[in-house]
């Protein structure tokens, strides 16, 4: 198992030089989101596209 400083180390390295702190924040950030995504989906905590036009709709209102 890959460490939290091991993998945010990994998604630093790759991003560019020049980079700024804001950027890397934002990066690592975007990476932690889909891992959450993905751990959600493997564990069955999904909606359906149906549902989520429905939730989006009463945002709507």
């Amino acid at each position: 198992m890959v460490s939290a400083k091991d993998e945010m180390t990994k998604i630093i390295q790759a991003q560019p030089d020049d980079s700024s702190y804001e950027e890397l924040l934002r990066e690592l950030a975007f990476s932690r989101m889909v891992e959450r995504g993905l751990q959600d989906s493997l564990s069955g905590r999904t909606i359906s596209n149906d549902e989520m036009r429905q939730r989006i709709s009463e945002w709507e209102k």
